[in-house]
């Protein structure tokens, strides 16, 4: 499970249990407890093996605490608290080091396609893949796609950027780097993985998902 849902759960969990018999005081205050109650069940029922190890439901950013409380109390983080997400998260989006957004759309699809990496099973200098079709659709050609997401099938030709290296193009050639670079820094509860920021994903394979995006050679966009 990632790290967000595995925690939610965890989290809802706890909270249903406790609910059941917070009938006095100490229940009561037990009950808000969450955090808690919810490392002790990950501690009893995860362990390290291989490259996964606890830390990646353990160890969670003040992002994720956010969202996993407001997700719990089943009700959207307030706007200002959402503001203050999104503008930390944003300051965390790492551009591209030489200035060029786009690289092979043929090897970003195959990213796209890839859901491998970061399991137990991989060696800890494995190449991960980005698992996009399992929340989008993207290229026409690929039938099984999930659906959590947003179709990303034109993409690139819906919004009007026929060339990504114009002026005209920079303001959604950006933000679409920064949104797969850091969700959260557009949406501050995204349930998309912060793919560059948590290093799921390194800078060239960023630049190869974009050029499937965007390019408009790219099967994306025809």
């Amino acid at each position: 499970m990632k790290p967000l849902h595995t925690r939610t759960l965890l989290l809802a969990a706890a909270t249903v249990a406790l609910a059941g018999c917070a009938g006095s005081a100490a229940q009561q205050q037990a009950a808000v407890d969450h955090d808690k109650m919810a490392n002790d069940m990950v501690k009893a029922a995860f362990r390290d093996q291989g490259i996964a190890k606890v830390e990646r439901v353990t160890q969670i950013d003040e992002t994720l605490k956010a969202c996993n409380a407001a997700d719990v109390a089943g009700k959207p983080l307030d706007a200002a608290t959402a503001k203050r997400i999104e503008e930390a998260n944003l300051k965390t989006v790492k551009w591209p080091s030489d200035g060029k957004f786009l690289g092979d759309w043929k090897e970003g699809e195959k990213i796209a396609q890839s859901g491998r990496g970061m399991t137990w099973t991989d060696a800890a200098n494995s190449v991960n893949g980005g698992n996009c079709y399992n929340c989008h659709q993207i290229a026409k050609e690929e039938i099984s796609f999930g659906t959590i997401g947003p179709s990303l099938y034109n993409y690139g030709k819906i919004r009007g950027v026929t060339d990504p290296s114009s002026a005209a193009a920079k303001p959604i050639v950006e933000y679409t780097w920064g949104k797969i670079w850091n969700a959260k820094a557009y949406n501050a509860c995204s349930n998309m993985p912060r793919a560059g920021h948590m290093g799921t994903l390194n800078e060239q394979q960023v630049r190869h998902i974009m050029a499937l995006l965007l390019d408009p050679a790219s099967p994306v966009n025809k």
